[in-house]
């Protein structure tokens, strides 16, 4: 052999010993940061702790949980990470409040790594032992697989059999789709009560138009809440769906700086040329304007430049046959009730039922000509509309459903899909409850496994 071939296979070797040593010292930084992580899990955590768990066949969610503590600590909140594989009932039973970020693995298989804890998740023990816990999962997968985010739809069905509660509605990611991770980053930074969280990846917006903004509720009892149209960019909008959401990019002042997103149902069909939005006015605590609202609401005038993006949100995009819908909401969850039902009637699907609830008849009855003219021309079947202070007794929309139990069963026995749009704290859970007795929670579970039980809460 020629002397440079001789140095060239010594190089390779070299190269070769190099990366075996790379790869063990990698490996050996794994194992010190689980022995680590496991001797903190059998610590006791601070009764505020959160907890991030990750299921990773690749390292992504690994890397997304590492993200997402981050920015929860950069809110101020105690948290732990650890791998799935670290976990059992008895370890999660101490934390109150859980983030999971798990992926699939092929055909709905968990990851390698928490093949052991799913064997568990078998286990016909105790369906009780998280009682008063809240949780939220981030489900990683592919949908060119049938079972899209399998691993991630059974653990949320798990947790929810062992008894917690969910903080917000599953949250799906179709490989890395950046607008699902903008939509976890909203919920973190509503769990860390920061509205100025950065996003993970810098935003890219287009540049509509305030073109008219009208207050809805002129003397209510609750905050102002005004009815916004956006004109697209000269470019044209991008197409969207009745269902999806307007990611806007709110400023503190005209022409300040942008800051983090906020998310509004879209009231309005591409059809309407326009994009409306319905959008309550909110102030902290100090009386200081919110952020998205403020911007929206009160800073930004007629004609000035909004900074807004569309987000798909497949979950909430109304069927594509004909079957009958009931359709509940509170407040400014009309908006996206409110385009469903324009899609239905463009479509010529009649059999639906809205079911809305608010403050007073009187100054909250949102869109209340439009509404009724759906009811005229029979594109709405039932309108149910509850006011909580019309009597001294508070009224909400889970009572009416409770009222309906037998029309809710007709409905439903005849093929119905449920869509509830607002608040998640007390309308969203009180919907959830009714329609668990109503309906049975085997009966509503199966409902949501086949789609016809579906959320935009916030």
């Amino acid at each position: 052999m020629t002397p440079i071939r001789l140095i060239a296979a010594a190089c390779v070797v070299l190269a070769w010993l190099l990366l075996c040593l790379w790869a063990w010292r990698r490996a050996r930084r794994r194992d010190a940061r689980q022995t680590l992580a496991r001797h903190a899990l059998d610590t006791p955590a601070p009764e505020d702790t959160l907890l991030v768990a990750y299921a990773s066949q690749t390292g992504y969610a690994e890397s997304l949980a590492a993200q997402t503590a981050e920015s929860l600590r950069a809110g101020g909140l105690n948290v732990r990470v650890a791998s799935l594989d670290q976990l059992d009932v008895a370890r999660l039973a101490a934390y109150r409040r859980m983030l999971f970020v798990v992926s699939t693995y092929g055909e709905g298989d968990p990851p390698d790594a928490a093949a052991a804890f799913a064997g568990r998740m078998q286990d016909p023990g105790a369906t009780a032992a998280l009682a008063g816990a809240h949780y939220a999962v981030l489900a990683l997968g592919d949908s060119e697989y049938a079972r899209f985010c399998g691993f991630g739809h059974l653990l949320n069905d798990w947790l929810h059999a062992q008894g917690a509660t969910p903080l917000f509605d599953l949250v799906e990611v179709d490989n890395d789709d950046a607008a699902a991770l903008r939509h976890w980053q909203h919920h973190l930074g509503l769990l860390a009560g920061r509205g100025d969280l950065p996003d993970w990846e810098a935003p890219v917006y287009e540049s509509w138009r305030l073109a008219a903004r009208r207050a809805l509720n002129p003397q209510s009892q609750g905050g102002p809440c005004y009815l916004l149209t956006l004109t697209p960019p000269a470019s044209g909008a991008r197409p969207w769906q009745a269902g999806d959401i307007a990611e806007i990019g709110p400023r503190r002042e005209r022409g300040g700086a942008l800051l983090t997103h906020r998310e509004y149902s879209i009231a309005s069909l591409p059809e309407d040329g326009v994009i409306q939005l319905l959008v309550r006015q909110m102030r902290g605590a100090d009386g200081k304007l919110g952020l998205g609202s403020g911007w929206l609401t009160q800073i930004a005038d007629t004609g000035d430049a909004i900074d807004l993006r569309v987000r798909a949100n497949r979950n909430f995009h109304a069927p594509a046959d004909d079957r009958p819908m009931i359709l509940v909401g509170n407040g400014t969850g009309l908006a996206g009730l409110r385009a469903l039902i324009k899609a239905r009637r463009a479509a010529g699907h009649r059999r639906n039922w809205l079911v809305f609830g608010e403050r007073n008849a009187a100054h909250d009855w949102f869109c209340q000509g439009e509404i009724a003219a759906w009811k005229d021309d029979g594109t709405l079947e039932r309108v149910d509309a509850v006011f909580s202070r019309d009597q001294p007794a508070r009224r909400y929309v889970q009572h009416r459903l409770r009222e309906e139990a037998q029309a809710v069963r007709a409905w439903v026995d005849a093929g119905a899909a449920i869509y509830v749009c607002g608040s998640l704290q007390g309308m969203a859970g009180g919907v959830d409850a009714a329609l668990q007795d109503i309906l049975g929670d085997e009966r509503l579970q199966a409902l949501q496994h086949a789609g016809r039980y579906r959320r935009d809460v916030y």
